[in-house]
C-alpha cells in the first residue's frame, strides 16, 4: 500500500482567490467620491434629527423640572457618571441640579455647550455650570463653498480630536473646606506614557479642567441627555447600578446619605 497521501481537493488551486484583486485609481477615486456623497447624506440626516428633536427635549425639559431630583438620578444612573462622582459630597451637590441642557453650535452640530443650572446650594454660588467644546474650523474650511444643504469638505473631514476645543468653568466655592475640587483633586500619571489622569478626583473637575481626558462630555451630551427619561427609570442596559454593590471611596463620614437610585412608581390607588 502507497504511503503517498491523497491531495486535497482544489489543491492546485490557488489558497486565496481574492488576494490580488486589482484597482485601478479610476475606481478608487469612484468609490472615493460614493463614500463621500453617503457621509453628506448622514451629516444632513443627523443635522435634520437634531432639529426636530430639539422643541421635543423642550417638552421634555418642562415635565423634568417638575420632578424631583430627575437629572441627578438620570446622571448618576450612568456607570461613568457614578463613577466619577462615587464621592458623597459630589453627589450631594449633584442633588440640587435642576435642570440640564445642550446649546449645539448652528455651524456645527456637532459640537455644543453643556449646561447645568442649580438650586442655590451651600457648596457653590454659581446658578450654572457650563461645559463648552468649541469648533475650531481648519484652515482650510475659510475658502470652503457649501452646497444646497451648508455642507463642506472639511465637515465631512470633522475629527474631534483636531476641531474641537474643551473648555474650563471656574466655580465659585463658598467655603474653602466645601471646595470639592480642592479636596478631591485630579491626580496626573507621574510614571509611564499614559494620558490619563492616575486619579480623577470629584466630578466637578470636569468643569475646572479644560481637559476632559475620560470623555465625560459627549456621554452627557451623546448619552445621557438624548435617553434621559431611560436613565432616569434605570431602563438603560448595562447602565444599572446596585448601590449595594458599589461602596463610596469618599470619606466623608459626616455627610448625610442621599438616594439618587432608580425612583421607585407610585402604586395607583383601587377604586
Amino acid at each position: 500500500m502507497s504511503g503517498k497521501k491523497r491531495a486535497s481537493p482544489g489543491a492546485d488551486v490557488e489558497k486565496n482567490p481574492l488576494a490580488n484583486v486589482e484597482l485601478s485609481d479610476e475606481d478608487a477615486q469612484k468609490l472615493q467620491n460614493i463614500q463621500k456623497d453617503i457621509q453628506r447624506v448622514e451629516l444632513v440626516i443627523e443635522r435634520q434629527a437634531m432639529e426636530k428633536l430639539n422643541p421635543v427635549y423642550e417638552k421634555r425639559r418642562a415635565v423634568a423640572k417638575s420632578i424631583e431630583k430627575f437629572w441627578p438620578v438620570a446622571l448618576m444612573n450612568n456607570t461613568m457618571i457614578s463613577f466619577h462622582a462615587q464621592h458623597t459630597i459630589d453627589q450631594l451637590a449633584l442633588s440640587y441640579l435642576e435642570d440640564l441642557w445642550i446649546v449645539r453650535d448652528p455651524k456645527e452640530p456637532r459640537c455644543y455647550t453643556i449646561e447645568f443650572y442649580f438650586k442655590a446650594n451651600p457648596y457653590f454660588t454659581d446658578s450654572v455650570l457650563k461645559k463648552d467644546y468649541k469648533y475650531v474650523p481648519p484652515p482650510a474650511a475659510s475658502d470652503e463653498n457649501s452646497d444646497a444643504d451648508g455642507i463642506t469638505d472639511s465637515m465631512l473631514d470633522f475629527s474631534w480630536a483636531r476641531d474641537v476645543q474643551p473648555s474650563a468653568t471656574p466655580i465659585h466655592w463658598k467655603d474653602p473646606e466645601n471646595a470639592l475640587t480642592k479636596l478631591h483633586p485630579r491626580v496626573a500619571e507621574v510614571d509611564g506614557d499614559d494620558d490619563m489622569p492616575a486619579e480623577a478626583g470629584s466630578f466637578f473637575n470636569f468643569f475646572e479642567i479644560a481637559d476632559d481626558p475620560f470623555e465625560i462630555g459627549t456621554q452627557i451630551a451623546n448619552e445621557i441627555f438624548s435617553e434621559a427619561t431611560d436613565y432616569f427609570m434605570g431602563n438603560v442596559a448595562g447602565d444599572e447600578l446596585d448601590s449595594e454593590e458599589e461602596d463610596s471611596e469618599d470619606d466623608d463620614d459626616d455627610a448625610e446619605e442621599i438616594d439618587l437610585e432608580k425612583p421607585r412608581a407610585k402604586k395607583q390607588k383601587k377604586e
